[in-house]
């Protein structure tokens, strides 16, 4: 017996070694960005466009699920089971469909999130790349906003993370800066969570003075609340500051949040499932519209694969949409059901015109 209790303790003590020596390699290679960081542009293979006032924009928003959360896909946090949630094959055939549909729509501007660059959970794919290659003539701003050497959780483990937001322009992009929203976790849990951003992209207006400030987001969705309302707050603060300057003002984006002039109940969520946020339209003030298109939901539950599932009391959300300001108009906004089948988000698709400055 005395034998036996050594080995466990010997075991034990290992175990403890190991762990420890773990969250050491982890908190010494944590990402930490600073508050703002400049992104580097890469330029597409035609000139820039130049923008001028009354030029209509087509943009789109979508959330791309890393290529690994089609319609077959569940998900541990979201009441699933799953972690590795697509082979190699999958996460190919569903970046395929992403790229041919967003070609579909022939946009000016695109807002990605949870693009992956070198995940384990999306095999290493480098998705950054392909959407560069779906539109060769596009300029591209890629800003980090989950790295991690390794996330230890749960079995099996999720692995080496490596992604963020991609934004792809027609235009000329002038510059372009990542800005750090407040993080809500602690040591240890920040480790292996997202370090969440805006993605600035500034786009002059020829002949005005003025720029086109196009904001990617992708704010918090697993927090307690708080860090989806001091992320929110960030947002409305450096949009206004952005609109006193006389810029038109676009952001777009994975709220996680539905706005309250969208929360009509159509999207009521179930006991026990992941809830939504709800963010006050008048926090914006009276020189922005927060849209969103009620008619198609945005985002479905990963709880349960789709495929196969009874659509009429499967759990679908509202949380994707756009921010504008008052010098722009907006012509059409519109859903894009695609029926969730590559990625657990539908894109939506915002005409919008400058306004004379």
């Amino acid at each position: 017996m005395k034998k036996l209790l050594k080995i466990l303790g010997i075991l034990l003590l290992a175990v403890l070694v190991l762990a420890a020596g773990l969250f050491g390699v982890l908190t010494l290679t944590e990402y930490k960005p600073a508050d703002v960081e400049t992104v580097a542009v890469t330029a597409g293979s035609a000139p820039g466009e130049a923008l001028r006032a009354g030029d209509t924009l087509r943009v789109v928003t979508w959330n791309v699920g890393y290529g690994a959360l089609g319609d077959n896909a569940d998900f541990f946090m979201d009441g699933g089971k799953s972690v590795r949630t697509a082979d190699l094959a999958r996460v190919q055939a569903n970046m395929g469909t992403m790229t041919g549909a967003l070609q579909g729509m022939n946009p000016d501007l695109i807002f990605l999130q949870e693009v992956d660059v070198a995940s384990d959970r999306s095999h290493r794919v480098d998705e950054s790349a392909l959407f560069r290659a779906a539109f060769p003539d596009m300029n591209s701003a890629f800003a980090a906003n989950y790295r991690a050497l390794y996330v230890p959780y749960p079995m099996p483990p999720i692995g080496h993370v490596d992604g963020g937001i991609q934004t792809l322009a027609h235009p000329a992009i002038a510059d372009a800066a990542r800005i750090q929203l407040p993080c809500p976790f602690s040591w240890p849990l920040r480790l292996g969570n997202l370090k969440r951003c805006l993605l600035v992209t500034r786009i002059p207006v020829e002949g005005t003075g003025k720029e086109l400030v196009a904001v990617n987001l992708h704010l918090e969705a697993y927090d307690d609340g708080e860090g989806k309302i001091a992320q929110t707050a960030q947002l409305a603060s450096f949009l206004q500051a952005e609109a006193e300057k006389g810029n038109y003002v676009l952001a777009g984006g994975d709220f996680n949040q539905i706005f309250s002039g969208a929360d009509d109940g159509a999207y009521a969520v179930r006991e026990g499932l992941w809830t939504p946020g709800v963010i006050a339209e008048e926090d914006f003030g009276n020189r922005f519209s927060l849209l969103m298109d009620t008619r198609v939901p945005t985002c479905r539950s990963l709880d349960q694969p789709l495929a196969g599932a009874d659509k009429a009391s499967f759990q679908f959300y509202m949380i994707d949409g756009f921010i504008v300001s008052d010098n722009l108009t907006v012509k059409t906004l519109e859903t894009q059901d695609l029926g969730f089948t590559a990625t657990d988000h539908n894109p939506v698709l915002l005409e919008v015109t400058l306004g004379e400055a």
